[in-house]
């Protein structure tokens, strides 16, 4: 028993020997130093302790609050003796700090979190216990973002008298107390939302407030301005506002620090640099005072109305949108049948054909309008929320799966949309006197919709980011262009000569333009695939390349059954056969297997590497040249820039002589990092290329559009710097 008891022992010894040695004092990642420090030299069995993380981050660097919109907070992962537990960390009054345009909550230079220790009732006092943790953090500045992270350590003693402060610690625990907010028993807030403003109420029953506030705001729902408009009503009472986020959070609460930058609160005797702010958030302000008080503010960060030539382009545009409609298969044949119908009515008296052209627009601007006040209201309930990244969710894609595939079915021939429509509106179409023109107006815009929802679709996007105002305008315009050749032909009746006459073609446009939605829907179900098992380089994209051979195979499928029949003229069928071979043949070749090969001698094929932050800069000083490549499978800009870039053997091997080293930036599902790397940048779209070499200061963006030509031209300019 001896000998066992002496070999454990022994091995016991020499696991202990080379086991790893615990991160004591300061420890470094890059651009930050984080620490483990205790306010008490000794822990007391059955009390809490304070211990905390200090940072100290070099000039220009800095990490984030615990709230955050582009990065993410500083963590501890802690690994503790048993039945020690550790507390939340308790976050201090940040900064606000402002880069590129946008404002974010940040720690700058020294700071210190404290962490609440339970230390349990069995310790045993004389033993030295060891405080372990990870500390994870994201460092960033104003051009560059990187994650950091450390091992920490922080060895004590339990003893059984009064733990005693550590004065080489005192004066940074004081600081960090000085920076907690508390709770103020004399400070009453009230909060209320009016439009795209919010505003927040300060009531002081004893001190007078702080000359300086700034409100660090806990639930997004403001949007960061580095300063914040406040009216002091009086030495006791301020009225500040503030401009709603629209890509923020919601939510029924107003919640966050009321920091004073000049000055500081007074709480039970202590000076506190924050409070805490936690209120209902209601609908509208307390009283008539104060709701002409906050006519009188412009919350800092309010979106100014739009310069006059910026509008006039989206409603040129929308306009155009709206006449594009006319060329939809559903809807295009029904101009001339309806411009008929009102010369029918009105007989030779031309003002009575213009005024029934205007009762049919006044009809489809109704159903526009209506439906500029439904998405008006959804934009009211936050429905507009995360539009500009809706491709990012897997769930999203999904629906849209099911609605092109759905269209796609409808042009196809398997079910109809609008019939019932159609001959629901029949006898009110034809119904003498302009009443019947008004709701022939409110039909077009009817028929219209299913082929007009992907447009309307994008529009939605642009529109959202508008003022209400100018959300109706555009949508005015829009329905407008849809109207104006109804509107043009019934003052101009004689044009009608120079339409296409409705026709047996239309069926086969109609059944052929249902392949652009099937090719939509494969090029969907890849973006979903990669969103749920990931992308896999060049392997990965020959799943596109097999969906876009079967479209194109059963588009040949189709050329050869509509025109191939044997009831068809020989020279039809003869032009059939030839373009079904084609498709055939494009379809074939398209989604024909090809192993993925990387010895080709001269130009091998670009192998990705994964993008993070930093990467970059640090094969840069390892004298490499790099090409960065920000993409998402859902932007078909991207892929094609790929495509035709990279499937130059001239550029391959240029890459290939050079050793470029090519980083991909996967944005296909949210992620954060890649986000703020494109706002760095000034971007927040994609696709974005650059190039990064020794001797140049700043990356080199590329175009949006990419050619081998201008790849090359840029790649020379790198080489050359």
């Amino acid at each position: 028993m001896r000998r066992i008891t002496s070999v454990i022992a022994l091995l016991s010894a020499f696991a202990a020997a080379f086991a790893e040695e615990p991160s004591y004092g300061p420890q470094t990642d890059q651009h930050v130093t984080a620490e483990l420090v205790a306010e008490t030299t000794t822990l007391r069995p059955g009390e809490t302790a304070r211990v905390g993380l200090r940072l100290a981050h070099e000039d220009k660097w800095h990490t984030y609050w615990k709230i955050t919109a582009t990065g993410y907070s500083p963590s501890l992962r802690w690994e503790l003796p048993d039945d020690f537990e550790a507390g939340e960390i308790q976050w201090t009054v940040p900064r606000p700090y402002e880069s590129l345009g946008y404002v974010e909550y940040v720690y700058e230079d020294e700071v210190l979190l404290p962490v609440e220790i339970r230390v349990p009732e069995n310790a045993e006092p004389g033993s030295e216990v060891i405080l372990r943790a990870r500390a994870e953090w994201l460092m960033c500045t104003d051009t560059t973002c990187i994650p950091g992270g450390v091992d920490l350590a922080l060895a004590l003693t339990v003893e059984d008298g009064a733990s005693a402060p550590d004065p080489d610690r005192a004066d940074l625990f004081a600081a960090a107390d000085r920076h907690l907010p508390r709770s103020h028993p004399d400070v009453t807030a009230t909060a209320w939302q009016d439009d795209d403003a919010y505003f927040l109420l300060i009531e002081s029953a004893g001190d007078v407030l702080p000359e300086e506030l700034y409100f660090f705001d806990a639930n997004l729902l403001l949007k960061p301005t580095l300063t914040q408009e406040a009216d002091f009503l009086d030495e006791h009472r301020a009225l500040l506002a503030f401009a709603v986020d629209p890509a923020g959070g919601t939510g029924d609460r107003f919640e966050g620090v009321l920091a004073a930058l000049s000055g500081e609160w007074t709480v039970d005797g202590r000076a506190l640099a924050g409070i805490t702010i936690d209120t209902p958030l209601g609908t509208e302000p307390p009283d008539e005072r104060l709701a002409a008080a906050g006519t009188r503010l412009t919350p800092a960060g309010a979106e100014p109305s739009a310069p006059p030539v910026n509008f006039a382009v989206v409603a040129a545009l929308a306009f155009l949108g709206g006449l594009i409609l006319n060329l939809m298969p559903c809807v295009f044949p029904i101009i001339g049948i309806k411009v008929m119908g009102f010369v029918n009515q009105a007989g030779s008296d031309p003002k009575s054909v213009v005024l029934h052209g205007v009762t049919f627009t006044l009809g489809i601007l109704l159903s526009f309008w209506v439906l500029a006040g439904f998405l008006m209201a959804l934009r009211a309930g936050g429905e507009q929320l995360g539009w500009g990244f809706q491709l990012q969710s897997p769930v999203f894609n999904y629906a849209l799966i099911i609605i092109f595939l759905l269209f796609a079915l409808n042009l196809s021939g398997v079910f109809e949309i609008g019939q019932s429509a159609m001959s629901v509106g029949d006898g009110l179409t034809r119904k003498s006197g302009y009443s019947g023109s008004f709701f022939s107006g409110i039909l077009a815009t009817v028929v219209a919709t299913p082929c007009s929802a992907p447009v309307l679709g994008s529009a939605l996007g642009a529109l959202m980011a508008m003022p209400p105002t100018q959300q109706f305008l555009a949508f005015t315009a829009m329905a407008l262009g849809l109207a104006s050749p109804y509107l043009v032909l019934s003052i101009f009746p004689k044009l009608m000569a120079f339409l296409p006459k409705p026709g047996p073609w239309m069926e086969s446009f109609k059944q052929g333009m249902a392949f652009l939605l099937y090719a939509a829907v494969a090029y969907l179900i890849w973006v979903l695939a990669g969103q749920l098992v990931g992308s896999n380089g060049y392997a990965d994209t020959a799943l596109l390349k097999t969906f876009t051979g079967l479209v194109l195979i059963a588009t040949a499928a189709w050329v050869y059954g509509r025109w191939g029949a044997a009831f068809r003229a020989k020279g039809v069928r003869r032009a059939g056969y030839a373009i079904a071979a084609l498709f055939f043949a494009g379809g074939f070749a398209a989604g024909y297997p090809t192993p993925f090969a990387t010895d080709l001698e001269d130009a091998p094929m670009v192998v990705w590497e994964d993008w993070e932050p930093g990467k970059a800069e640090r094969l840069v000083e390892e004298g490499k040249v790099v090409y960065v490549d920000f993409t998402a499978r859902w932007c078909v800009t991207c892929q094609s820039n790929k495509a035709v870039v990279f499937g130059s053997s001239e550029v391959r091997r240029r890459f290939h002589e050079m050793e470029v080293v090519t980083l991909q930036a996967d944005w296909t599902n949210h992620d954060p990092r890649i986000t703020e790397a494109l706002r760095e940048f000034g971007r927040t779209a994609i696709p974005v290329n650059l190039f990064y070499a020794p001797g140049l200061d700043e990356p080199l963006i590329l175009p949006e559009l990419l050619t081998p030509g201008i790849v090359l031209d840029r790649l020379e300019r790198v080489a050359d710097s």
